[in-house]
């Protein structure tokens, strides 16, 4: 029965050996060894053999990035608002040796310094610029918190601001004055539209009196052209229908028929004067056709011969 018992103890201590030291890490992961209370190395991903009694695993370290919730805490701004401000912050252990022994809670630390850091950068701006400095905030907390964790063995990745939350009363207020603002810009948008449109219209009358003025110039050219083609094409109609009596004159008996045309017009010419007066101012030999017609004749044949002299003129005239 003493027998067993050993046995049963030396199976005991043996397998409580072999846990001590046989030791798989798993993947991502680094464990710190210490031996005899120094330290002695880092497992990392895999299987590892310790010797027992001497070597202990002291810490554990996960080499993913974390990421850690920043408390809400409240800012102070530039124009003294305050404001709850909250984040999140993502990191991941380098260095498994700096993060067990270069400081004793590394999330704790960066945790402190994360909050302190945003309270001295919010306090830089104002309420107004908090907002819209949102990028540059992050950007300055995760610059200062790199340079305080790089001797812990830790990266500070990236730095996110959750929520900015003024008193309700500021809120109200900016409100208002986005509302004022935003009345503001539609009332200067109608303005301008109202510009434009007018602006438009005027020079839509410019346009429409510019046209009517080029039109009616170009109107009148015409006009004249047109009319000064009327009396070109008059004057051609003129000069042959007189170049084509003075050929018919040449022929036989010509010379008769203007005599018998000249002798027409005398009479329908005094025949229209009986009409519209009853004053004329008549030749004393107003029954002489002949001898008008001879006179008339006198001066064709005047013309004829290139500027000849005409023949005296008919006596004086009578009242009737």
């Amino acid at each position: 029965m003493a027998e067993l018992i050993v046995l049963g103890f030396l199976l005991l201590l043996f397998l409580i050996i072999i846990a001590k030291t046989a030791i798989v890490v798993p993947q991502q992961s680094a464990f710190v060894v210490e031996r005899l209370g120094a330290f002695s190395g880092t497992l990392n991903a895999g299987f590892h053999v310790l010797i027992p009694f001497l070597d202990v695993i002291r810490y554990k370290h996960s080499l993913k990035e974390q990421s850690i919730d920043i408390p809400e805490q409240v800012c102070i701004t530039r124009d003294n608002v305050q404001v709850a401000v909250d984040g999140v912050l993502y990191l991941k252990v380098l260095n498994a040796e700096r993060a067990s022994y270069g400081i004793s809670d590394y999330l704790f630390a960066i945790t402190q310094l994360a909050q302190t850091t945003l309270r001295s950068e919010v306090g830089k701006i104002e309420l107004d610029r908090t907002f819209e400095e949102r990028t540059n905030i992050n950007i300055s907390v995760v610059s200062e918190l790199d340079k305080a964790s790089e001797s812990w063995g830790v990266k500070v990745l990236r730095y996110e601001i959750k929520n900015i939350t003024p008193p309700a009363d500021i809120l109200s207020a900016m409100e208002k004055q986005m509302r004022a603002e935003r009345e503001k810009r539609a009332a200067i948008l109608t303005s301008e539209g109202v510009r434009d449109s007018a602006v438009n219209l005027a020079e839509g009358e410019k346009q429409k009196v510019i046209k009517a003025s080029e039109a009616f110039k170009q109107r009148q050219i015409n006009e004249a052209e047109g009319e000064a083609k009327a009396i070109l094409t008059m004057a051609e109609a003129t000069a042959t229908s007189l170049r084509q009596v003075g050929l018919a004159i040449q022929d036989p008996g010509g010379r008769e028929a203007v005599q018998l045309r000249v002798a027409e017009q005398y009479v329908n010419s005094f025949a229209n004067l009986a009409q519209s007066s009853n004053t004329m101012i008549v030749p004393a030999n107003v029954a002489d056709i002949a001898g008008m017609i001879g006179t008339a004749m006198g001066v064709f044949q005047a013309a004829q011969r290139g500027g000849g002299s005409a023949p005296p003129p008919p006596p004086p005239a009578s009242f009737r």
